[in-house]
């Protein structure tokens, strides 16, 4: 149920009969304040302006011209030529009830799409830091919608395990093994890395036997290739503990390394050359893009193959874009990196589209990001001014949330602490997150985060509870309730407006790769949700077919908070 969509066809269609061209845009918007209607259309004044009209006089036309049925109650004209739109309470009541009864509470596309996700992006033989938190959560809950409207989404784990430090990495796996030591040695990844490069650095033989290494595995090396394996797999799995317990829905299936594209880059440095669009310049192969300026206003170069035969991280962006749409098939390729790598993806692209390696109708779309920061708004440290590895940040969180939850809620059992403190502390973390419109730096600030009060993960969980609780007080099965739904109390209306906007707020997610949309739909549902058990009793209702409708209304609640907090990756409790 898409309100918005509904009533935009319905208000272009009203308009163009008015008069308007055919290509207007109604404009439809929720209203901010109820007395200008449940959602107010904006496109007149433009349209009006293309033809030389009237605004006030063609928007009272596109009223006369519209089909109300049962949907609305009114429309007016307001200002300079808005409408304001009232929906009709009894087609606000039926389409609850509906939805009570649907299996889902949005509808599935009717054209899926094949889209690529490439998100999270370790590297081998380091530790996850929080510098890979925010690409990691935010491409999972964009995911997580994407499939729930029905779309074939494939997860890109674009996990950096090739380049010139494999050979160093290769070297000091063997030299570990040879000294017997065990495999321990890599259950601290950075200890491991520091260790390998302390050996580089200091001893000229292994630098050499590092660098001889680089060539063999580049050039297929079986035995450089068996031990390069067991670095990727050693990484992945220590990775794939902390995707488990972010709630994360990434596999050792979605691993696509850089190593993948690999074979593909002698021969995609040849085509542009072939194609005139890369040039040899001081031994380097390089392309001139008009597109983006040096600061003396000169096309830059972008390197593609480096003097000494090395490739880089461009022209293995190419060689993706390249196999997303030819072996993926891929209708849209969504990225999820920091704002920093802006340019970068966009020279790639500018290239892949020169190239013609992916056609027309296939999107690329950098969904950046900014920084994570501390308290003093640099980007967040430990104490010591080291990066913070995401499992220390995971630890932190279970130790804060316990002394919170047994601190508010003594009676819980071992067992139901266990499962309250984690469903909150992961979920605080991700939620605060989430929470951000992603294109800002956002203040990582446990206190806030952990907060009963307020947009936040507790809060909206404990918005949970509260209603499971009226179900178990009552002692009925919210899947067994039947009988109509009445709208008579303002706050009753109220919520059921906002229950048929979910599906809204997960629409712009999936275009927009937003969920921080979906984070504010879901806090202003919890907090009408509050207003309206204030000020409508549910249990103590004398009236029991308001009682029943009541009921109603706040198990399609409890629905919509579990489908949307499951979205987002957040898990649930049924008390706190």
């Amino acid at each position: 149920m898409n309100i918005q969509h509904i009533l935009s066809q319905k208000i272009k269609q009203a308009m163009i009969a008015a008069g308007a061209e055919s290509q207007c845009d109604a404009l439809v918007r929720q209203s901010g304040k109820a007395q200008f209607g449940d959602y107010q259309a904006n496109g007149v004044m433009a349209a009006a302006k293309k033809r030389g009209m009237n605004p006030r006089e063609l928007a009272q036309k596109t009223i006369e011209n519209l089909e109300l049925g049962d949907l609305l109650e009114k429309a007016e004209v307001a200002g300079p030529g808005f409408i304001n739109l009232f929906l009709k309470n009894t087609w606000l009541a039926q389409q609850s009830r509906q939805l009570l009864q649907q299996q889902a509470l949005v509808e599935k596309v009717t054209q899926p799409q094949t889209i690529v996700a490439d998100y999270s992006a370790p590297n081998v033989a380091k530790q996850m830091h929080v510098g890979h938190l925010r690409s990691t959560i935010i491409g999972d809950a964009v995911v997580r919608v994407l499939q729930y409207l029905g779309h074939n989404v494939i997860r890109a784990n674009h996990v950096g395990d090739w380049g010139t430090q494999f050979g160093m990495l290769i070297a000091y796996l063997e030299k570990v093994e040879n000294e017997h030591a065990d495999d321990l040695a890599l259950s601290d990844l950075e200890a491991f890395y520091r260790a390998a490069k302390q050996c580089y650095d200091n001893d000229a033989e292994f630098a050499e036997k590092s660098r001889a290494y680089v060539v063999k595995l580049q050039g297929g090396d079986q035995y450089c290739l068996t031990m390069w394996r067991k670095l990727v797999d050693i990484t992945m799995q220590q990775n794939q503990q902390t995707y488990d317990r972010l709630n994360v829905t990434l596999s050792n299936d979605d691993v696509m390394g850089e190593s993948l594209y690999n074979p593909m880059l002698p021969a995609i440095v040849a085509d542009l050359k072939n194609k005139g669009i890369a040039v040899e310049d001081q031994g380097a192969v390089v392309v001139f893009l008009d597109e983006f300026k040096n600061k003396d206003g000169e096309p830059m170069g972008v390197i593609i193959q480096k003097s000494d035969g090395g490739f880089l991280y461009t022209t293995t962006d190419i060689a993706a874009a390249k196999y997303r749409h030819e072996v993926l098939h891929a209708d849209r390729a969504l990225y999820f990196t920091d704002s920093r790598q802006s340019q970068h993806l966009q020279q790639a692209w500018t290239i892949v589209r020169k190239a013609g390696y992916i056609p027309d109708s296939m999107s690329l779309e950098h969904f950046n990001f900014g920084m994570m920061l501390g308290k003093d708004n640099k980007p967040f440290k430990t104490r010591s001014g080291d990066t913070v590895k995401l499992t220390d940040l995971l630890d932190e969180a279970i130790e804060r949330a316990e002394q919170l939850i047994s601190a508010k809620n003594p009676t819980l059992s071992e067992q139901e602490l266990q499962q309250v403190v984690e469903a909150v502390a992961i979920g605080a973390v991700k939620y605060a997150d989430l929470s951000k419109n992603r294109t800002t730096d956002y203040v990582f600030d446990w206190d806030n985060m952990l907060s009963f009060e307020g947009n936040t993960a507790p809060y909206m969980q404990y918005a949970y509870t509260r209603i499971h609780s009226i179900f178990s007080r009552s002692q009925v099965d919210s899947a067994t309730l039947q009988g109509t739904i009445c709208l008579n109390e303002e706050k009753e209306r109220a919520l059921a407006i906002k229950l048929l906007q979910f599906e809204e707020a997960v629409q712009t997610v999936a275009r927009e790769g937003t969920p921080h949309v979906l984070c504010a739909y879901l806090y202003e549902l919890a907090g009408i949700f509050s207003g309206f058990y204030e000020s409508c009793p549910i249990l103590n209702s004398e009236d029991e077919a308001i009682k029943n409708s009541r009921l109603q209304l706040a198990a399609l609640t409890q629905n919509t908070l579990r489908q949307g907090l499951d979205l987002l990756g957040i898990k649930i409790v049924s008390k706190m």
